[in-house]
């Protein structure tokens, strides 16, 4: 399959960002709250699927949630504890750009946490999940699929690109040796935490923009029908003729450069 041009994809973008927009009104209109999950491998596309989303929408309303690694204080926390702050309010939504099921991936693969801390992990976080999902939170699981030659082509990528270098950390060049075993603990966690209430679903992201829409209209599908009418806005014409900026004061707008 041949990789979807910009252009084509910017056309089928359009309207999915159309119908996000319906799901706002609909979440703000009802009170519903949204969790989105994102995981899966590293270079896959977390990030501009989570952008793809958020791009257009309201950014009172769509919090990213993109945790750093956790301090001294919050390695002492119950596990869960430093993400329930992220969690959305009525009417909100957050993205989880990776999620506390970094426990069963990278610290699991890269030994950052015990055996122990992971068997605990896979068995909590059912009740945890469910917990949510009893409270009304509408809840979804995405893993983000790429195979490894198309891998090591991103990390090339951005071993090469200034602007993209910031996304390649000491961890990342470590863990691709562990390609197959990240799909070990990947597998081990669907075993542990594919519920009825909070299922994964699984989205190919070796095409990231054909990844994008497909994950997009998948999630748009799951909601309930989001249409609430919205009443047109009239702009009344103005009683004057439209100002200019004016500066009475010391400062003035700086010389422009381009």
């Amino acid at each position: 399959m041949t990789s979807m041009k910009r252009k084509e994809y910017e056309k089928e973008l359009e309207p999915l960002q159309v119908e996000l927009n319906q799901v706002a009104r609909w979440l703000e209109h009802t009170g519903k709250r949204l969790v989105v999950l994102f995981e899966g491998r590293d270079t896959a596309g977390k990030g501009g699927a989570i952008n793809a989303i958020a791009q257009t929408l309201n950014p009172r309303q769509t919090r990213i949630a993109a945790l750093a690694k956790p301090s001294e204080r919050e390695q002492g926390q119950w596990y869960f504890q430093r993400y329930v702050p992220y969690l959305p309010a009525a009417g909100e939504i957050t993205l989880f750009d990776r999620s506390w099921y970094n426990r069963a991936g990278v610290e699991k693969v890269m030994g950052y946490a015990t055996p122990e801390q992971v068997k605990a992990f896979l068995r909590q976080v059912p009740v945890f999940e469910k917990l949510l999902v009893d409270d009304g939170i509408l809840l979804f699981k995405y893993w983000l699929a790429v195979d490894q030659a198309q891998q090591e082509e991103r990390f090339a990528e951005r071993a090469q690109d200034p602007l993209k270098r910031w996304k390649l950390s000491p961890i990342d060049i470590k863990a691709r040796e562990k390609y197959a075993d990240y799909g070990k603990a990947r597998d081990a966690m669907f075993k542990a935490t594919h519920r009825p209430e909070a299922p994964w679903t699984v989205v190919d992201f070796n095409d990231q923009k054909r990844g994008r829409l497909t994950l997009i209209r998948h999630l748009l599908d799951q909601l309930p029908d989001h249409d609430v009418p919205r009443a047109r806005l009239a702009l009344p014409p103005l009683a004057s003729r439209p100002g200019k900026e004016r500066y009475t004061g010391p400062v003035k707008p700086i010389p422009m450069a381009y």
